[in-house]
C-alpha cells in the first residue's frame, strides 16, 4: 500500500510551514504502507496541478494533505471541501479570488474518505488534541482538498483521500499567543492517522457534530 503525504510551503508572512516540517519528517514507511511526500505551494494556480501529477507518477491508495490551520489548538481532520475560492489574504503568487469555484460546474461539495471519527478517537488514545472539523476553510487548505476529493473521484483505481489541518508550531515566534503544537506530535498524529486508515475503509459511529 501507497501513501502521499503533502504539506505547503510557508505563507501569509511567516518563514516557515509546521505542516511541511512535519510532512517531511515522516518515515518512508508507517504500518507497512509506504509513505511519499511533497511539498506543494500556497498557490490557487499550480497546487492542484502538482499534486495530479504526483497523484498519477505514484498512484497511491491513500492521500493526506496536511496544512496549518492559525488559532486552531487541535489536530483537525476535515469533513468536507466546498466549490469556493474566497481568499481573505493574497496567496503566494499575489492571486485572491473572491467567490470563485474550484471547479467550474462541479458538485457543491466533496467529502473526504478517510475514517476520520477512527483516526481522531485514535489520535485522542494517543494523548494527542484531535477534533474533527467541518469547515476546511475558503483559502488554498480548502482549494486543494476539494481538487484531491475531485480527482479521487474520478480516478480509475480507487483512492482514499482527506485534509489534516493543524495549529501553529513553537518555533513560529510571530505566532506568540495563538495554540501551538510540537511538530513531533503532528508527525505522530499523522502516522496514526495513516495506520488507521490503512487497517480500515469504514469509520466509527461516534458523536463529533459541533453546533458552530
Amino acid at each position: 500500500m501507497r501513501a502521499l503525504v503533502t504539506g505547503f510551503e510557508a505563507f501569509g508572512g511567516e518563514s516557515v510551514n509546521p505542516s511541511w516540517l512535519a510532512v517531511s519528517r515522516l518515515p518512508k514507511q508507517v504500518a507497512g504502507v509506504r509513505v511519499h511526500t511533497l511539498e506543494l505551494p500556497c498557490s490557487y494556480a499550480y497546487s492542484a496541478g502538482l499534486l495530479g501529477a504526483a497523484i498519477a507518477e505514484i498512484r497511491p491508495d491513500i492521500v493526506l494533505c496536511v496544512g496549518q490551520a492559525g488559532g486552531r489548538s487541535d489536530l483537525c481532520l476535515e469533513r468536507v471541501a466546498i466549490n469556493v475560492q474566497d481568499a481573505r489574504i493574497q496567496d503566494n503568487d499575489g492571486n485572491q479570488p473572491i467567490d470563485v469555484p474550484v471547479i467550474e460546474g462541479g458538485p457543491a461539495a466533496h467529502f473526504g474518505t478517510l475514517p476520520i471519527k477512527a483516526c481522531v478517537a485514535e489520535m485522542r488514545k494517543a494523548g494527542l488534541p484531535a477534533a474533527v472539523s467541518n469547515t476546511a476553510g475558503t483559502f488554498v487548505c480548502n482549494h486543494i482538498f476539494y481538487a484531491l476529493m475531485d480527482i479521487a473521484s474520478r480516478h480509475p483505481i480507487p483512492m482514499r483521500g482527506g485534509f489534516l489541518h493543524i495549529p501553529f508550531a513553537p518555533e513560529q515566534i510571530a505566532s506568540v499567543g495563538a495554540p501551538t503544537v510540537a511538530v513531533d506530535d503532528v508527525v505522530r498524529g499523522i502516522e496514526i492517522i495513516l495506520a488507521t486508515s490503512a487497517a480500515r475503509t469504514t469509520d466509527i459511529h461516534s458523536i463529533e457534530g459541533r453546533i458552530s
